[in-house]
């Protein structure tokens, strides 16, 4: 959930520290006074779109930070090890930072990122809907993700199921296309990987050879010192007076020590090996002065191997191995359009193969969709009923498409048609904003439980609606809020009395600068604030009772529920 939000010098707020709880918690306030600039803030920490206009007038940048907690089977664990980010005691750091310039800083964990991480992280922690981003809901391209997404691990497996065989599919009908384009198309793509090909076979490489040759390379340009040093080393161990002299010396008192003192045979023993490993060591400098032999020619083919190497590496790789790796694609290549018609024989005969594997996967995945899309209709059908639109037909619709695609063989659609004797038109066709809002709530209730959201956001989603319908809409947005935290921007009273904390917006002219604040309201608080909310401007008696018992009626619901 998110448990702390800290907000600086963002449009009208100066400065503002949040800590929120799991559950509901509502956001009421006059109009303007800077309820949505807090959803705002969220969505830009979330990697929404930042702009310059955000900052507050007068001020260097604006700074919003976010903490929130995660269990750990949380997806985001799995998108931060992703890009790097260690997660330490199930906790994650949100913090972006927009200059007057537009640009923007991002962080995660102390971690700078990019905005597309933000974003790819922030999805996994707070779904933000509005009133008119609950369209998103009833985007009909996302209608086949959310239908998958809650038939769960079986719609899953099948669909990772015909994803390979589309893969191999595709990479067929690529290679088909390749071979198909026209004759001088061919011909030139020919001539230029044939004298690529013979180039790369002239060259005659090895593996490592560049390795090799470096330091053969390095061995020649500082012989001299080489030898000065391997020279000098000999000498020094070999010889009258020299260190073997003096090592065998040692070794020779220390043996008669030995005989004499047991406690000297150990240390007797250390020297004798030592000696020995330094007398071969002699023999071994001695072999190496006497094979080193200067070749000022083998420098100059060294050079000159060298760069014909690195001339290769910048046409066809950066290394030797991706050169050989090139040099036996283009091998493959020159085969197949040099017999052209046979390899497309093959490649046909190949693609006629995973177009009938695809057909069956797909029919399988398909008849996945259409089972778990009748219990999907069924938990529609309950939700809407729940929310008074019980007269609501919701259906699943399938279409077939003509070719293959990377989701399936199937273009899927929610229909829905909200009075009787009305024909079924596609959700984004329904006209009012009410039953908008309670299509969206529908959906989110049963889409919330299989997206793992930890945040969900409501942005004054219960627009159009009152009397009974709001009071469903209400209950219905607690629900939600028994699963995942649930912050929630409403000007009706019921939502607000349903709510496990009530947060009061405002704004101050002070210096002739507006700032925002916020308050938690307490009972007393809470049964004035929605008596306003009831009312409008004047609070009467009988608003503050409509109120207390709007809270005692909440208070019942709740208690019921749990």
């Amino acid at each position: 959930m998110l448990q702390d939000l800290s907000i600086r010098n963002f449009a009208i707020i100066e400065e503002l520290s949040l800590s929120f709880e799991e559950g509901l918690t509502v956001l009421t306030g006059e109009t303007g006074a800077g309820k949505s600039i807090i959803i705002d803030a969220i969505q830009l920490l979330a990697g929404g779109r930042g702009s310059a206009e955000f900052v507050r007038h007068g001020e260097k940048k604006a700074e919003i930070e976010g903490v929130f907690t995660v269990p750990p089977a949380h997806p985001v664990y799995e998108r931060c090890e992703q890009f790097g980010i260690e997660i330490e005691d199930e906790m994650i750091l949100l913090k972006r930072d927009i200059s007057v310039s537009g640009k923007s800083a991002c962080r995660i964990n102390g971690k700078l990122v990019t905005i597309a991480i933000l974003r790819e992280v922030g999805s996994a922690l707070i779904d933000i809907h509005g009133q008119h981003e609950s369209q998103e809901l009833m985007d009909e391209q996302l209608h086949i993700h959310l239908l998958d997404q809650f038939g769960g691990g079986e719609i899953s497996a099948a669909r990772s199921n015909y994803s390979e065989v589309f893969g191999l599919y595709d990479d067929l009908r690529k290679q088909i296309r390749s071979l198909s384009e026209n004759d001088q198309q061919m011909a030139h793509r020919l001539d230029l990987i044939q004298f690529q090909y013979q180039e790369i076979e002239k060259a005659d490489l090895t593996l490592n050879e560049d390795e090799e040759l470096l330091e053969e390379k390095t061995k020649l340009s500082n012989f001299e010192r080489l030898f000065d040093s391997l020279q000098t080393a000999y000498n020094a161990l070999q010889g009258e007076q020299k260190g073997l002299d003096w090592v065998g010396l040692a070794m020779s008192n220390l043996e008669q020590a030995g005989d004499i003192d047991q406690d000297i045979q150990e240390v007797s023993e250390a020297v004798s090996s030592q000696f020995y490993m330094l007398e071969d060591a002699a023999r071994t400098i001695r072999q190496q002065l006497d094979n080193l032999e200067y070749d000022p020619e083998r420098l100059q083919i060294i050079e000159e191997r060298l760069n014909e190497i690195n001339q290769l590496k910048r046409k066809y790789g950066s290394s030797i191995e991706e050169i050989m790796e090139y040099y036996s694609a283009i091998e493959e290549e020159i085969e197949s359009i040099v017999n052209r018609d046979s390899s497309l024989e093959e490649l046909q005969k190949k693609l006629h193969s995973a177009e009938k594997d695809l057909q069956l996967e797909g029919e399988n995945l398909t008849s996945l969709r259409k089972k778990w899309s009748e219990q999907l209709t069924k938990e529609i059908h309950s939700e809407l009923k729940a929310l008074y639109m019980d007269k609501a037909v919701f259906e699943v619709r399938f279409s077939e498409t003509k070719n293959f695609r990377q989701d399936g063989m199937d273009q899927i659609e929610f229909y829905i048609s909200t009075n009787p004797g009305e024909p079924l038109k596609p959700l984004i066709k329904v006209a009012s904003g009410g039953e908008i809002s309670r299509m969206m709530l529908a959906l989110k209730t049963i889409f919330s439980q299989h997206q793992g959201i930890t945040s969900i956001i409501f942005d004054e989603v219960d627009t159009g609606v009152s009397g009974r319908v709001a009071q469903a809409i209400a209950e219905k947005i607690y629900s939600i809020s028994t699963h995942s935290q649930v912050l929630c921007i409403s000007h009706l009273p019921q939502v607000a009395a349903i709510s496990d904390r009530h947060l009061f917006i405002s704004k101050e002219i002070k210096n002739d600068r507006t700032t925002t604040h916020v308050l938690p309201l307490e009972k007393q608080e809470r049964v004035r604030e929605i008596s306003r909310m009831i009312s409008g401007v004047e609070i009467t008696d009988l608003t503050i009772s409509h109120a207390e018992e709007l809270l005692d009626l909440a208070h019942s619901i709740k208690k019921s529920t749990v």
